[in-house]
């Protein structure tokens, strides 16, 4: 049997629950101004899964840098979630 579909599944389901608090998080405490180290770290992610031969870990990696750029997105749309008031603003941040 190939167990690989469940792992790389829960892989996501995963790298999604986390990412989605860390987009909340970052916008909090530093604005969409943090954009470009999602944009690193994506790249980097897409790197890694290019230089790995292990196929989970590589897909995994796949799925996380684009993950991290679906998140760039996210920075901003949560920018307009704080301005409608759906989630708190950080007023000690400038």
């Amino acid at each position: 049997m190939n167990y690989y579909g469940i792992i790389i599944g829960i892989g996501a389901f995963f790298i999604i629950g986390f990412l989605h608090p860390l987009v909340v998080k970052s916008e909090f405490y530093f604005g969409k101004r943090i954009w470009p180290l999602f944009l690193i770290a994506g790249i980097i992610c897409l790197v890694g899964s290019i230089s790995i031969k292990e196929v989970i870990a590589s897909v995994l990696l796949g799925i996380l840098g684009f993950a991290l750029f679906w998140g760039i997105m996210e920075l901003f749309e949560q920018e307009n979630r704080v301005n409608k008031g759906w989630y708190p603003r950080n007023n000690k941040r400038k």
